[in-house]
């Protein structure tokens, strides 16, 4: 099970009525940032989430409604006694720009580590949740996310006593250890099934909408996806900035055959991205214009999904 909220649905400033763009993801304990644009503490109280359980924040660009929030994030967490490293992951000198707005942050009581990404396309693990970091189309770098949860094959009992396997080892193989009993040797693919479905959240913002998209959101439980502009003339000024128009999204959501797509991410001039829903939803029913702090907790198949 994960939770998550968009905390703000703003793109370019931040507005009385609409935070900045922003996902926070909680698992297992543990929370995760993407962006972190002007005032994204104020909204992670706005939620009644806690910012102090933030481990790893990721970064997709360097414009300023993306990252400029940070220093207040990380000195909130400082006021809130938090001790243990923040892991920062990014483009290509994201250390520099750290550094840089760190500076009005001096005295943190934690650690920052940057993490710089390089390639079109890199893995890594994020408060045990699988990210895949791909790179986007827009004015200057840019990354999108995919986050995913994996789940284990189920236990079979029944296999486990055709084999013999004694109760004792039963727990140790299912979480995958290997197990030497005089001349038998037990693994956990003897009596486990196949992988199950699991979980998946693809966070796109800032670009134009490229075939990569649409791979690395493939089967996505919830697809959130920047919708700048929904105006006649959007796509014209789409294309000069190098951003999206809701359709743009509802046509990459249908491609990768996601569940739900959240938009967000609306250009300031567009003051009621609602009226829009329907010229939207029929390119894509599952498409919701999304309001800030829109919350889901993503349950496996077997499981109630829960959502605000």
């Amino acid at each position: 099970m994960i939770d998550i909220t968009l905390l703000g649905t703003g793109g370019m400033m931040p507005l009385p009525y609409r935070a900045l763009t922003s996902l926070m993801v909680r698992y297992n304990g543990k929370s995760l940032l993407i962006d972190t644009g002007e005032a994204t503490q104020i909204s992670i109280r706005r939620r009644g989430w806690s910012f102090n359980p933030i481990d790893t924040i990721l970064i997709t660009h360097f414009h300023a409604d993306h990252i400029s929030g940070l220093p207040g994030l990380l000195l909130a967490m400082g006021n809130a006694d938090r001790t243990e490293p923040v892991t920062i992951i990014g483009p290509e000198g994201l250390n520099k720009v750290v550094r840089g707005l760190l500076v009005i942050a001096p005295r943190l009581p934690f650690k920052v580590e940057c993490i710089e990404l390089t390639e079109e396309d890199e893995y890594f693990d994020a408060i045990g949740i699988d990210c895949h970091a791909f790179r986007l189309d827009h004015s200057l770098t840019c990354y999108g996310y995919s986050l995913s949860l994996k789940r284990a094959g189920k236990f079979d009992p029944e296999a486990a006593r055709a084999l013999e396997i004694p109760l004792p080892y039963w727990k140790r193989l299912q979480q995958g250890e290997t197990i030497v009993d005089g001349d038998k040797t037990y693994t956990s693919d003897m009596v486990m099934g196949g992988e199950r479905k699991g979980l998946k959240v693809t966070y796109v913002t800032d670009t134009r909408p490229i075939p990569s998209i649409v791979t690395a959101a493939e089967g996505s439980d919830v697809f959130i996806c920047e919708g700048m502009y929904g105006e006649e003339d959007g796509d014209e000024k789409a294309r000069d900035k190098k951003h999206m128009t809701m359709y743009d999204a509802a046509e990459l959501a249908k491609k990768a055959d996601v569940g739900q797509l959240w938009l967000t991410h609306y250009s300031p001039s567009m003051v009621n991205p609602f009226e829009f829903s329907d010229k939207v939803k029929e390119i894509f029913p599952e498409a919701h214009i999304c309001k800030d702090r829109r919350t889901l907790t993503l349950n496996f198949m077997d499981e109630e999904p829960g959502n605000e």
